[in-house]
């Protein structure tokens, strides 16, 4: 993204997408990563949100669902998409709070048990959905609603090909829990803006975790 600037300091540094890689004689390259911003943040399993019971303040209702304002924008474009090449999408869930988190994980966790119960949901403070940027879509007709045989459906398909464009990513992806610590989910988008969303498309990274530099986060 920039040139190549040598300083004078025995060292040198390029910018590049995603960030800066220093060079020097002594230390060998280094890489300096470029900060998430508000909608990029990390949250997962060793990043709570902060404070703990955050609770965003530019909700707007996305049939029936509440969604942080720059992602319920994005989100219309990519129903109103999605509609246009005949494929219909729901909303299954929005924004939640930590109270309503909490009440969801412990009923996990009672079902469940701890250990499975901590694969499949976050703990309250954990969780992108308290964030408001986080939405869960389906089908109509529920079908595959929550399972990850939704990858297969019309609107499945559809994410995986198109969230991209509307600066959404698919933010648990197979494969991918011991970066994300959670299992496949095919259904969860995360606003993340169109740049981020089509850069990491483009190089083909497939979580916020290693697109920031982030280690993984399997575990609490």
């Amino acid at each position: 993204m920039t040139e190549e600037v040598c300083p004078g300091d025995g060292g040198c540094s390029q910018g590049f997408q995603g960030g800066t890689l220093t060079g020097r004689a002594a230390t060998g390259v280094t890489v300096s990563y470029y900060q998430p911003g508000e909608y990029q943040r990390v949250i997962n399993k060793r990043n709570p949100l902060s404070p703990i019971d955050y609770m965003p303040s530019d909700t707007v209702n996305v049939a029936g669902h509440p969604l942080r304002y720059q992602a319920a924008l994005a989100f219309w474009r990519f129903v109103d998409a999605a509609a246009a090449s005949g494929v219909a999408t729901t909303v299954v869930s929005g924004f939640r709070s930590y109270a309503s988190q909490a009440s969801l994980f412990q009923n996990y966790v009672a079902i469940y048990g701890q250990e499975q119960a901590d694969t499949i949901s976050a703990r309250p403070g954990y969780s992108e959905h308290q964030s408001g940027l986080a939405v869960d879509i389906g089908n109509p007709s529920a079908v595959c609603g929550l399972q990850e045989c939704f990858a297969s459906t019309a609107a499945g398909q559809f994410a995986a090909a198109h969230a991209h464009e509307f600066g959404f990513v698919i933010r648990y992806p197979a494969g991918m829990s011991y970066w994300t610590g959670y299992a496949y989910e095919p259904w969860h988008l995360r606003y993340v803006g169109r740049d981020v969303a089509m850069d990491m498309r483009n190089r083909g990274v497939s979580t916020l975790e290693q697109y920031y530099g982030y280690p993984p986060a399997p575990t609490y």
